[in-house]
């Protein structure tokens, strides 16, 4: 039997926060879902465990602490600094994708509306061996077929 990995998903849309459930438990029994709604909230849950996540999903643009103060306060406890953060954001903009790269984010993908689309970007992320993955420029960012 497997062992049953968590995912925290820390995001401000409730919509977005539903589908990625949906999307994570159709695809996986393996997976729990953790769900924060804004960076602050996050970052209390990490320092409390259990549960201690496997993967963590973060939007960027959220009130208050968005997904960059978020990061960066992550990346500064030791505690954290391999925990795998999946940066997801409707932002394709190159100068955002760098900037999450350059904070510490292991890996970038951009929100696709079409359900489809969004369900095989985790399909995938939930594929990757993380403890062996290393970032870099060519392979930061998910690639919509």
């Amino acid at each position: 039997m497997k062992k049953e990995l968590t995912i925290f998903y820390t995001d401000d849309d409730t919509d977005d926060l539903y589908f990625f459930r949906e999307i994570v438990s159709s695809l996986s029994s393996q997976f729990t879902v953790h769900t924060q709604n804004s960076g602050k909230e996050l970052l209390g849950v990490l320092e409390n465990p259990p549960p201690h996540p496997y993967l963590l999903f973060m939007d960027i643009n959220m009130p208050g602490m968005d997904g960059f103060e978020a990061l960066e306060k992550i990346r500064e406890n030791e505690k954290h600094k391999l925990l795998p953060v999946i940066m997801i954001s409707t932002s394709n903009d190159e100068a955002v994708i760098n900037k999450a790269r350059l904070l510490g984010a292991t890996y970038y993908v951009p929100k696709s509306n079409d359900f489809e689309k969004l369900t095989e970007s985790i399909r995938y992320v939930l594929s990757v061996n993380w403890n062996s993955f290393i970032a870099s420029e060519q392979n930061f960012v998910y690639q919509y077929n």
